[in-house]
């Protein structure tokens, strides 16, 4: 079975990771717990920012309003589904005592958020000189 497969069958049972090793100092549980947590708020508030954009901004082109709102929707649910799975990695890693697992996806997070930013500045600027 594959390591990903694996992690996904341990985002419903939990309480199999305790078998991957001795019990870690419970301080380390917490702060990957509230690491998270921190994921998990930032999934809402691109979710709540993809709403935001399509209900508030009615008079933006449709293509440009739903764009943007999908982008920010779509980010925050690989946010929310990302933050799962790297709860679990790091859950593991640190029972068994190896180095926590490394990931690409705050890059790719940030590089959403700077387009979607860029594109409301564009939005933004083309208003006013309209």
């Amino acid at each position: 079975m594959s390591e990903f497969v694996r992690n996904i069958r341990l985002w419903f049972a939990p309480e199999q990771v305790r078998g991957e090793g001795p019990t870690p100092d419970y301080r380390f549980s917490l702060a990957n717990e509230r690491t998270f947590l921190a994921w998990l708020r930032t999934a809402l508030a691109l979710i709540g920012g993809g709403f935001a954009v399509d209900q508030f901004l009615p008079h933006l082109h449709r293509a440009w309003r739903v764009g943007l709102a999908l982008a920010l929707l779509g980010a925050g649910v690989l946010c929310s589904l990302r933050a799962l799975n790297h709860w679990v990695r790091c859950e593991r890693a640190i029972r068994r005592g190896e180095d926590l697992p490394a990931s690409r996806f705050p890059a790719l997070l940030s590089l959403v958020v700077a387009v979607v930013a860029v594109a409301m500045v564009v939005v933004v600027l083309a208003g006013w000189a309209g």
